[in-house]
């Protein structure tokens, strides 16, 4: 019982930092559009790219993935076990996706999950953003990009885990993602899915 009681409050720790919509954020701060107003209407760091501000674009993916990211390796340091630091990657993807702040309303978690996953284990997050990388520059679509990073973690964290736990909540979050995706992954089989840097 105590185990599950230190795992569900880290959860909502992470869930709490998760919350924070950094593409919104940095929107407002640099008076641009809100990111759920244009495009995709989603508040991620590819729809933000397409108000033509790189440097906010890239300041919401590097936050995004860091609001993951540095918790768990704040964790780490302290000590915290698997549990807690996976439930901790955990909760901030699941605010990112649906934010208590922004009537959750949020993105689609790809520079979250990403972040969480390089928290987790550091070989594993560069391997699936090196699929990411690949497949985004090959094709410049970042829902395919997603798509094949996401396939590839679940066998890449038991690769690197060995544990039944993690590598379940690995590919849950991969299955959000997915869900969260299925309108892209519509438009790509029609021929219609944004290019990444290209407006809507």
């Amino acid at each position: 019982m105590n185990l599950l009681f230190i795992g569900f409050a880290y959860l909502c720790i992470g869930y709490l930092l998760g919350s924070l919509s950094f593409a919104t954020i940095i929107s407002r701060l640099l008076k641009l559009p809100d990111p759920r107003s244009y495009g995709s209407g989603n508040p991620g760091a590819t729809n933000v790219l397409r108000s033509g501000n790189k440097i906010a674009a890239l300041l919401t993916l590097i936050l995004d993935a860091l609001k993951a990211y540095l918790p768990i390796l704040l964790a780490k340091h302290m000590g915290v076990d698997t549990l807690g630091f996976v439930a901790l990657g955990l909760g901030a993807f699941i605010g990112h996706i649906w934010p208590i702040f922004y009537k959750f309303e949020g993105g689609k978690g790809v520079a979250t999950a990403a972040g969480a996953l390089l928290g987790f284990d550091t070989t594993l997050g560069g391997s699936c953003l090196v699929v990411w990388l690949l497949v985004a520059l090959i094709t410049r679509y970042s829902s395919l990009a997603a798509l094949c990073a996401a396939l590839s973690a679940p066998a890449l964290t038991y690769w690197r885990f060995g544990s039944v736990t993690v590598t379940m909540t690995v590919t849950a979050m991969c299955a959000i993602l997915l869900w969260r995706h299925v309108p892209n992954f519509r438009k790509l089989l029609a021929g219609k899915e944004s290019k990444i840097g290209k407006s809507e």
